[in-house]
């Protein structure tokens, strides 16, 4: 068998691919961002053909940097960016229409339209989500009423609808030349439309928004051996390999984080947060504003649950600071020039920018900077922006707990915000139990290489990932219990200041 995995990360500021031997060590990497494109407030985009393109790219960069072909991989993965939604004509192989992003809060009056008629519990009760312009129905929803030609090419089964996962397979596959139209369970249950106990897509959810089945990929396990078929050798590989993992970006972030047992969780930093706390077999419908989801399903295996708590904006706060304010150069500066304060000054910023997402599900909510006085600098707002990051993971921590009865002894973080060593001492310190990093801190393209070298047998077991984990970071908390609640009331209270600013239909 060949000596490496190979994984495509497709996330939503850049592609990555990267190469991991059997130890789950990085071999090679290469990585190019995209487009971030922003017709209207509140709509962001991407173009699928230069996700793909890139896609492209990154393989062939990062193959060549390792002096590696096709034949050295057993199998590839591929994980990506949920909920965003393509879609595209099966003939040609040209979108209709760009990538409706997940961040993207144009659906908001079809969100706030099944909330008031009844079919919003119906979602929750099946789905597992709740109505919100986070999820791909609504968007698929918009791309049939609003782009010329769609409904009548979906409902003659020539538009296909996928996220970037089912956008890439399709592609790796042979595109218009027999590609194959998959995804897997951990990206269908981010759409509205898949029913959690069936795992398969449900007809009443579909009417709810007008979607024909056909346009639907055929779900899969996440993990299969030649799940997906293999790539073709005219493709960026240069040769056919199995294509079998398949993952949503969070849930392979769990998987790599080798978080297999009921109650282990993990914290993603990225564009945003995403905390996903293993249910095992059982699926635990959430009261207290957590999404229930598929965690992954491997071969013929029952498949695994989880609790997800899912934040819009964290790392795209640090991001705001660069591109908008221009107060920082980098993401890297934004520690240098909070470290030269001592606290936030009674500086709070919650960065609502798509609204709020867990736990609070209020689209209406935006952004607000509150607490300002003369005595603040720059430096109090770059805290504020860290700070923000780690109380809107308290929330999440806090509903999870009244949702399972879990209370966490470690979080496991992974993620860019993670090389940030002040935010992670204020994300041990606001939570009050230890954060820990591993070795590997890429882990959701690990997760996908997980998925796909269990399929082949590259590895053997999850019990043989386990033994692969190794932690590289432990931050202990610092700040006593008054501080920590003095601080948590004060964000609360911040919150309550962002609801209600848009009025929504």
């Amino acid at each position: 068998m060949p000596d490496f995995v190979g994984a495509v990360d497709q996330g939503t500021t850049s592609t990555r691919f990267m190469i991991f031997d059997h130890g789950g060590n990085e071999v090679a990497r290469h990585q190019l961002e995209h487009e971030q494109i922003l017709p209207r407030a509140g709509w962001v985009e991407h173009n699928p053909t230069e996700i793909w393109e890139r896609t492209r790219a990154v393989i062939e960069t990062a193959l060549n940097r390792a002096d590696l072909t096709a034949s050295d991989l057993a199998a590839l993965g591929i994980t990506n960016q949920r909920e965003t939604t393509l879609v595209w004509n099966r003939r040609t192989g040209r979108p209709y229409y760009n990538a409706i992003v997940w961040q993207d809060t144009r659906t908001d009056r079809i969100a706030a339209a099944l909330d008031r008629d009844g079919r919003g519990d119906v979602i929750r009760r099946r789905a597992g989500l709740p109505p919100a312009t986070y999820f791909s129905g609504g968007k698929i929803q918009w791309i049939l009423e609003n782009v010329d030609g769609v409904r009548a090419a979906a409902e003659a089964g020539d538009a296909l609808f996928g996220n970037t996962d089912t956008w890439l397979l399709w592609n790796l596959t042979g595109g218009p030349d027999g590609g194959v139209h998959v995804t897997d369970p951990t990206n269908a249950s981010r759409t509205m439309l898949m029913d959690l106990e069936t795992l398969d897509w449900d007809d009443e959810l579909l009417s709810f928004f007008g979607v024909p089945r056909a346009m639907l990929p055929e779900i899969k396990p996440s993990s299969h051996p030649g799940l997906y078929g293999v790539t073709r050798a005219a493709g960026p590989l240069g040769g056919e390999v199995p294509l079998s993992g398949d993952l949503g970006d969070q849930q392979a972030a769990t998987v790599g984080q080798v978080c297999f047992a009921p109650g282990e969780a993990k914290n993603t930093y990225g564009t945003g947060n995403f905390l996903l706390l293993n249910t095992g077999q059982e699926l635990v419908r959430s009261e207290h504003g957590l999404l229930t989801t598929v965690c992954y399903r491997f071969g013929d295996d029952k498949p695994v649950y989880a609790l997800e708590g899912s934040i819009a904006v964290t790392g795209s706060a640090v991001q705001w600071l660069r591109d908008q304010l221009g107060i920082i150069s980098g993401a890297a500066q934004s520690e240098a020039l909070a470290r030269q304060v001592d606290d936030n000054g009674g500086v709070y910023f919650v960065p609502a920018f798509s609204g709020l997402f867990a736990p609070y599900w209020r689209s209406d909510a935006r952004g607000a900077i509150v607490g300002l006085s003369r005595y603040n600098t720059n430096a109090h707002l770059a805290r504020a922006t860290l700070e923000s990051i780690c109380y809107q993971t308290r929330d999440v921590v806090e509903a999870m707990q009244q949702d399972s009865g879990v209370v966490l002894d470690v979080l496991r973080v992974d993620g860019g915000v993670t090389a940030n060593d002040l935010c992670m001492q204020l994300q041990a310190d606001i939570l009050g139990v230890p954060v820990s990093k591993p070795v590997v801190s890429e882990t959701t393209a690990l997760g996908a290489a997980y998925a796909a070298g269990l399929a082949v047998g590259f590895w053997s077991s999850t019990e043989e990932l386990r033994s692969n984990w190794q932690e590289d970071r432990r931050w202990e908390p610092g700040w006593s219990d008054g501080q920590r609640s003095r601080g948590y009331a004060g964000w609360r209270k911040a919150v309550t200041r962002t609801l209600g600013w848009v009025d929504v239909d």
